[in-house]
């Protein structure tokens, strides 16, 4: 038939909790994807509705609804009448710290956006400013141009020196 070696194929995993955080970490996000697959084929193929709420390792939530997380948990909770278990209250503090984390920084994007909308408006005050003293140093600068062109015209023949036209509009004139 065949030579050679036989295979020892696929091995059955003894059913303890791992010890390396690495390979227990990969481990869950395969089982948890493996998990809402055929979570997802079963409410495919029959038409049923399914939720799962898986924890990792580290605390974090994953949740798989079908044909969403908050319809199916909430015709469960209408059919059993309600308990006051851990689990439920582990979920209810769970979604009430997401909340309160999701408002935290909501209210943190909220006050950075009205400092930027300050900034804004103080820059669009500054840029005004800017620009009417720009105008009004434009028509010192034609006026000034003016002074000595008219100067210059008048006293054309006389030799005079001009010395510099300064601010506000002193002209000194040396004979």
């Amino acid at each position: 038939m065949s030579s050679g070696k036989k295979g020892r194929g696929r091995q059955k995993i003894e059913m303890k909790k791992m010890s390396d955080e690495s390979n227990l970490q990969v481990t869950f996000s395969k089982c948890r994807s493996g998990l809402f697959k055929k979570a997802g084929e079963i409410c495919t193929l029959c038409g049923a509705d399914a939720a799962l709420v898986v924890f990792s390792p580290s605390g974090k939530l994953f949740s798989f609804g079908h044909p969403n997380l908050d319809t199916v948990i909430y015709c469960y909770l209408s059919l059993v009448p309600p308990q006051n278990n851990g689990t439920m209250q582990f979920i209810e503090a769970n979604r009430n710290a997401n909340v309160r984390e999701l408002n935290a920084q909501l209210t943190q994007i909220n006050n950075m956006m009205h400092a930027e909308k300050k900034i804004g408006d103080e820059l669009s005050n500054l840029r005004k400013e800017m620009g009417a003293k720009l105008i009004h140093t434009n028509k010192f600068l034609k006026a000034r141009q003016r002074i000595k062109l008219l100067f210059e015209r008048r006293y054309d023949g006389q030799r005079k020196k001009i010395i510099k036209v300064t601010w506000p509009c002193a002209l000194m004139v040396a004979f």
